[in-house]
């Protein structure tokens, strides 16, 4: 297909990273396309190269990366994506990150520090994307990084379906792990109808990074407990909570988070755990060797899919969570 031409009429073109291309694979089935073929190596230096092998002129691109680890390589490789095709003329570009690189770096803590989720804002736009389309920030704050449309998704409806088929008729509470959540946790109570229970974490002043006691604010006592966070990294707050809960005698714990990050002692930790079900999305790819017992992946391709058809028609992605 080098060399390829195609009519100059608005036509959607998807293009896909290494780092996930099962995932791009998935929403270009969705979309009803093929992705765009594309010549992408590392050199012995880790320099990326990156070529497509189709004409891209006016065409509507979509870049699909997910950001696993390597988080560099795999953020450096879709910048120089967008930089080709803009390069090559196409009329507009969207990144699209289901995990949004950097997103916990959203503000300024101590001094000296960096907003390295802004800096990524800006090195998109640099690169000369148009618009970002991404799942569940971790800061809803991120949207007004960028100069221009971003599309916040949320994997809630994804993930509450799932849930309330699956554990229907048994008595519930939501559960937020830490007070960063709570705004999170009280969407899931209204898609399910029950009610909000928060962890709150008490920290010995005298030791750093060490929490000594979790409170349980809430009635949980018999109750089906739902912890529900962003991503799930480390695991270490979504498993103090789930023990937590069992103390304040909660009749079983299961969890649910969009990002399965999972990243160095996660798997043992909640395989460990009291956690009888974690549900996730497939934002990120699940790491061969991370074997979870009782994990259960849901796709989210078919909602970036319809995201992607609504802007590339000029419709409203908003309407897609009414």
């Amino acid at each position: 297909m080098s060399g390829a031409t195609r009519p100059n009429n608005k036509h959607l073109m998807v293009c896909s990273g290494r780092a996930y291309p099962e995932l791009a694979d998935e929403v270009a089935q969705e979309l009803g396309v093929e992705l765009v073929p594309s010549r992408q190596v590392t050199y012995a230096n880790s320099e990326i190269y990156v070529q497509f092998q189709e004409s891209v002129r006016g065409c509507d691109a979509f870049v699909i990366q997910s950001h696993a680890a390597p988080v560099n390589e795999a953020l450096m490789e879709q910048l120089i994506m967008v930089d080709a095709l803009k390069r090559a003329s196409a009329k507009r570009i969207t990144v699209v990150s289901p995990f949004y690189p950097y997103a916990r770096q959203d503000k300024k803590h101590l001094g000296r520090e960096p907003i390295s989720a802004r800096l990524v804002a800006d090195l998109y736009r640099a690169a000369g994307a148009d618009r970002i389309m991404s799942v569940d920030l971790h800061a809803a704050q991120i949207q007004g990084f960028f100069d221009g449309p971003v599309d916040h998704l949320w994997a809630l409806p994804v993930l509450s379906d799932y849930v309330r088929e699956k554990y229907q008729g048994e008595e519930m509470a939501v559960v937020s792990p830490d007070a960063g959540r709570v705004r999170l946790a009280d969407m899931w109570t209204d898609k399910l109808g029950c009610q909000l229970a928060i962890i709150h974490k008490r920290r010995d002043p005298n030791k750093a990074n060490e929490v000594t006691t979790h409170e349980v604010v809430g009635d949980v006592k018999g109750k089906t407990c739902l912890l529900v966070d962003d991503m799930i990294d480390t695991a270490g707050t979504m498993c103090q909570a789930a023990q937590a809960l069992k103390d304040h005698g909660a009749s079983r714990v299961i969890a649910a988070a969009t990002h399965p990050v999972l990243s160095g002692p996660a798997a043992e930790r909640l395989n460990n755990s009291c956690i009888e079900d974690l549900i996730v999305t497939n934002t990120l790819p699940i790491r061969k060797d991370v074997e979870i017992r009782n994990l259960t992946v849901l796709s989210i391709a078919p909602l970036v899919a319809k995201a992607i058809q609504e802007v590339f028609e000029d419709g409203s992605v908003t309407s897609l969570f009414r």
